[in-house]
């Protein structure tokens, strides 16, 4: 998680991501956002995340980002 929170942290310098929940909903990120969050998710977790992932769900909060991820990770 810590990994994550980094990137995201340099990604949107200045959001609590620990206790946002509505990062999307809320228009914290952006499309262009998510795409950098992408490449950094397969630079850091050599995970490459399916386009049927790519939901506003999987990426509200840090906490769902990071399910996706350990979802991903189970079942490579």
């Amino acid at each position: 998680m810590e990994e994550l929170l980094k990137i995201l942290s340099e990604v949107k310098p200045g959001v609590d991501f620990e206790k946002e929940t509505a990062l999307i909903d809320d228009g914290i990120l952006d499309s262009l956002d998510i795409i950098t969050i992408l490449s950094e998710i397969f630079n850091e977790f050599d995970i490459t995340v399916p386009t049927n992932n790519i939901v506003p769900e999987n990426f509200n909060s840090a906490k769902a980002i990071y399910a996706m991820i350990e979802e991903l990770e189970n079942n490579q």
